[in-house]
């Protein structure tokens, strides 16, 4: 009833058979995972006995502004920068001629109040000696002493007055409240200056700082009382040591530095105010090992991080104990070992004996 296919013709439909359902086995077979790219830093400590040298200069260790206390009209300023003073000596001279009219119109009212006190005791004594013979009233007498008085008063106060003439006759006259040098002026003369402008900087005589402006890696990992080696740029063989006397609290926003000042301990002549000089310290190995912040993650046990096998390439998480927390990165004092590949990027999509790339190799 059925015709037979020829065998030719049996065989192509078996063989087209079997690669349909090969074909259709093989679009179910997931695919392989391809390993996930990760950046990594690998875990060194820092290097102890390192010497670290940073450029500084020598300044003051006190430094002054010299003011006028009064508003006026600076004629004469005959010093500069990098003068060298002596105490008491001018350094500036305002225009002395109102408070030269002040001081004698002062005097003068003086001088009034002087012979008006002398006119009135000898008024007073007058009446004082015929009260006792009862040649005058006890009125005239009260009135005698009441006047007297008034004029004591005005002399007093009109001395004041010539006192207060004289003091600010002083101050048109500006000088060194001590031995030192210049290191910068404030006001040319000719100019009006103002009362507590500053006219001249005076940088005292006495103790020297070399000031440094230090990175916040070397204030983290610097001993806490060093001593500092100091050489002058100019003539390395000038030497001299010092120590940490003044560190800022806060650091420079546009540098990220932190002034520290070191006290130069007996100063050779040559270590001038304003000498580029080198400082040199020795740091030690910190206690802990330093990571980006953004390698760190949680497990259940606390902070970890995924370290790479380098063999397997495949991640596991590892707990660490965090030292301290800076703004990018942090501090670990237990858990990770030198020559270890921490991932710093993606943590939070890894998961244990995930395959992964590095972005950066592994040593």
């Amino acid at each position: 009833m059925f015709n037979s296919l020829p065998l030719s013709n049996a065989r192509i439909l078996a063989a087209a058979f079997m690669a349909a359902t090969l074909a259709g086995c093989q679009e179910n077979v997931p695919p392989t995972a391809q390993p996930r790219p990760v950046r990594t830093v690998t875990v060194e400590h820092g290097a102890e006995g390192e010497t670290v040298s940073l450029s500084g200069q020598v300044q003051a260790k006190d430094h002054v502004g010299l003011a006028f206390r009064l508003d006026g009209h600076m004629t004469e300023r005959p010093v500069n920068v990098g003068d060298v003073l002596e105490a008491g000596q001018v350094v500036a001279r305002l225009d002395p001629r109102i408070e030269e009219n002040t001081l004698r119109s002062a005097q003068a009212n003086l001088a009034s109040a002087e012979a008006l006190l002398t006119e009135t005791r000898l008024t007073f004594e007058r009446h004082e000696k015929l009260l006792k013979t009862g040649a005058t009233s006890r009125d005239a007498y009260d009135k005698a002493l009441q006047a007297m008085l008034g004029a004591q008063g005005q002399v007093d106060s009109a001395r004041a007055q010539v006192g207060i003439a004289q003091e600010n006759l002083g101050y048109t006259v500006l000088s060194a409240d001590a031995p030192g040098q210049v290191t910068a002026v404030g006001a040319e003369p000719g100019e009006v200056v103002r009362a507590g402008q500053t006219i001249v900087a005076l940088a005292r005589q006495g103790g020297r700082d070399a000031v440094f402006d230090v990175p916040e890696r070397l204030i983290r990992t610097g001993p806490r009382d060093p001593v500092v080696d100091i050489t002058l740029n100019d003539d390395p063989e000038v030497k001299a040591t010092g120590r940490v006397r003044e560190q800022a609290p806060q650091a420079n926003p546009a540098t990220r530095t932190f002034e520290v000042k070191v006290g130069l301990i007996d100063p050779p002549e040559a270590m001038q105010l304003g000498s580029t000089v080198t400082g040199r310290i020795r740091l030690t190995a910190p206690p802990g090992v330093e990571v980006p912040a953004s390698a760190l993650t949680e497990s259940e046990a606390g902070p970890a991080v995924w370290v790479v096998d380098p063999h397997e390439r495949s991640v596991s998480l590892r707990p660490v104990k965090v030292l301290r927390y800076d703004v990018a990165s942090v501090v670990v004092s237990e858990g990770l070992e030198r020559g270890d590949v921490v991932v710093t990027a993606g943590v939070h999509v890894l998961h244990p004996g995930q395959k992964v790339s590095l972005s950066e190799p592994a040593p």
